[in-house]
């Protein structure tokens, strides 16, 4: 508590010469003050609530009228050894533990690896909760870049950078860059509230770092009334967001291919155009250099643009992640997001094998038929197995469909010219 009074000081949050005393000269009304940041959390919770009801009410029509549909679901066979085990441990056991396992079980090694496997994979997020998560975000970012874009369109630092330091710190601000920011400080805290919970993707802790810089950077900024390029942040970064997820929307849906890889390239060109050459070249030269024509360096200085790097780090990291989606679509292979999941490429590859594994389920597991069951084949060199054949046919699969052109195949006829996962539509 003794450090308290020392983290407000001057020197930290405003250049040299200038007092908090001389910032309550532009009135209550008219400036930023630290004490406005507490509306946050308030706020985070209502997204919180807002979300959830959003999720349960908005987001499954509309994951119906685009097609979206949950896989085929493998289900564990009940056991209540494996069960505890797989709660306490959530891992692999060891090979002593396999034997003690196999000893209580009765069960073989083979089994029950197999048990674990699908266990796992019922702990995996659904489409239509994937559709969800992607549907709120879409509806928060359009809002967002709409709003923000409507209030700084007509601003004259949104088209000379030099006016974002004109008069600094003495800037007065107005109501709708403070709901700009408070909204967005909101957002992103109710995304860390909630970030237990999500679907839990490979850059998890990419996202992490992602959501407390910018929370840092938004209630710094705000504080130091760094309020004119922050703006311009948000807005930069929400300009590419709002081609994210609707890809990702249709990428769920079933039949929505082109509208997915539409969106998939304009995002792609949007988020390298302006993360790595608009917010390097304008936003970070703009609070590097033409910042240092109005005051001299002071410790929030460097703490500001610390935390923009760190941003553009985490941007080069996702632009190796795009780069490498866009190889791979003109290659013609692009099948899911790089971001997907954790060990979703390992679910789908048991579910896709099917065949000998599971040809007596109740041994091991049993398939749960949900509301609109399926099974997800692999062709080999455009042509199914004969042992997925048998599958199919004791499955009583009225239509193969290709995953990637969509043709309708009869199971007898099954070859389209594609090295690619089928779906296989049971009666």
């Amino acid at each position: 508590m003794e450090m308290l009074p020392d983290l407000w000081k001057e020197d930290y949050w405003l250049p040299p010469g200038v007092t908090w005393r001389d910032m309550e000269q532009m009135g209550d009304s008219n400036r930023p003050r630290p004490l406005d940041l507490l509306i946050a959390l308030p706020l985070a919770l209502g997204f919180v609530a807002l979300r959830y009801m959003f999720e349960r009410f908005v987001a499954p029509p509309m994951a119906r009228c685009l097609g979206v549909k949950n896989r085929f679901q493998v289900t564990a066979a009940p056991s209540p050894n494996l069960e505890s085990f797989y709660i306490q441990n959530r891992r692999e056991p060891t090979q002593s533990e396999m034997e003690g396992l196999m000893l209580s079980c009765r069960k073989t090694q083979r089994q029950i690896e197999t048990w674990f496997k699908r266990r796992r994979s019922q702990d995996k997020p659904s489409k239509t909760k994937k559709f969800g998560e992607a549907a709120w975000r879409f509806f928060f970012y359009l809002t967002a870049f709409v709003a923000g874009l409507s209030c700084l369109v007509d601003k004259p630092w949104f088209w000379d950078l030099r006016e974002c330091w004109r008069q600094y710190p003495f800037q007065p601000m107005e109501r709708a860059h403070y709901w700009y920011y408070m909204l967005e400080l909101g957002f992103y805290g109710s995304l860390l509230l909630r970030i237990s919970v999500d679907v839990k993707r490979k850059d998890f802790k990419e996202q992490v770092v992602h959501h407390l810089a910018t929370i840092f950077l938004l209630s710094f900024s705000y504080c130091a009334n760094y309020i004119r390029i922050g703006t311009l942040v948000m807005l930069l970064h929400d300009s590419s967001d709002i081609l994210l997820e609707p890809a990702k929307m249709f990428n769920y849906g079933a039949g929505w291919r082109r509208s997915c890889d539409t969106l998939f390239v304009m995002f792609a060109v949007i988020f390298l155009v302006t993360r790595l050459v608009i917010f390097p070249s304008k936003i970070i030269h703009t609070t590097l250099v033409l910042s240092m024509e109005v005051f001299e360096p002071f410790a929030g200085y460097y703490f500001f643009n610390i935390l923009l790097m760190v941003l553009q780090g985490l941007h080069i990291f996702w632009a190796k992640l795009i780069l490498h989606m866009f190889y791979k679509f003109l290659k013609g292979k692009l099948e899911k997001d790089e971001r997907s999941d954790e060990e979703s490429e390992v679910e789908e590859e048991e579910e896709e094998k099917g065949g000998e594994e599971n040809k007596d389920p109740g041994v091991d597991c049993y398939w749960e038929k949900n509301s609109n069951p399926h099974l997800v084949l692999r062709l080999r060199g455009g042509i199914i197995e004969p042992s997925l054949k048998q599958l199919a046919q004791k499955y009583n699969c009225d239509r193969i469909i290709c995953r990637k052109c969509y043709a309708r195949l009869h199971p007898r006829a099954i070859k389209c010219g594609h090295t690619r996962n089928i779906r296989l539509r049971i009666l």
